[in-house]
C-alpha cells in the first residue's frame, strides 16, 4: 500500500461508504483535527489516489440496461485516431488497450439489444477498425471496486472490520 497509513484508509473508506459527508464530520468521526483530515485530503487527491467526489451514476437507472464488452482489432499505427474516435461516443464507458487476441477492450452501454447493435455500427464505422467481437453481460455480482484494495493492511490481507463485511459492500 504505497504510503497510505491505518488514517488515509480509514478517511477513504468513510468517504466512499458517504461520499457527500464534510470534512468536519470526517474529523469528528475519524477523531482528528479537520486541518489534518484536510491536509490528507488534499496529498491524496495530489498523488491521484482520491480522483474525484461526484456522483457514482447507474447507466441503468439512465435507461441504458444493456451492458456488453467489445474486443477491437485495430490497424496498425491508428490506435490514436480509434481512441479520438471511442471517446465521441458516448455509449463507450471506458476503453483499455489490451494484450492477447484483440488490441482493445471497450465496455460499452446500450438501451437494448437493438440498440446495442446501434451503437456496434457506430464503433466499427471506422476505418482503423478491422474487426470486432461482443459480448453481452448477463448479471454484475461484483461491481466496479476499489475500496477493498484500500482496506487491505498492505501485505493482501483484508482487516478484521472488513472480514466482518458481506461481499459486495464498498
Amino acid at each position: 500500500m504505497r504510503d497510505l497509513d491505518a488514517l488515509d484508509r480509514r478517511l477513504i473508506e468513510l468517504l466512499s461508504r458517504e461520499p457527500r459527508i464534510g470534512v468536519l464530520e470526517c474529523s469528528r468521526r475519524l477523531g482528528v483535527a479537520r486541518g489534518t483530515v484536510q491536509a490528507r485530503l488534499d496529498r491524496l487527491q495530489a498523488r491521484g489516489v482520491i480522483r474525484g467526489f461526484g456522483p457514482d451514476i447507474d447507466p441503468a437507472a439512465l435507461g441504458y440496461t444493456v451492458t456488453a464488452f467489445a474486443t477491437l482489432e485495430i490497424r496498425q499505427g491508428r490506435g490514436r485516431d480509434v481512441r479520438a474516435h471511442l471517446a465521441r461516443i458516448p455509449e463507450v464507458l471506458e476503453m483499455h488497450t489490451i494484450t492477447g487476441a484483440g488490441d482493445m477492450l471497450c465496455r460499452i452501454v446500450a438501451r437494448s439489444n437493438s440498440d446495442l447493435q446501434r451503437v456496434i455500427d457506430r464503433v466499427v464505422d471506422f476505418d482503423g477498425i478491422v474487426r470486432t467481437s461482443t459480448v453481452i453481460a448477463l448479471e454484475n455480482p461484483i461491481p466496479y471496486r476499489v475500496l477493498p484494495l484500500v482496506t487491505q493492511d498492505g501485505k493482501g490481507l483484508a482487516t478484521p472490520r472488513d472480514a466482518a463485511r458481506p461481499q459486495g459492500e464498498g
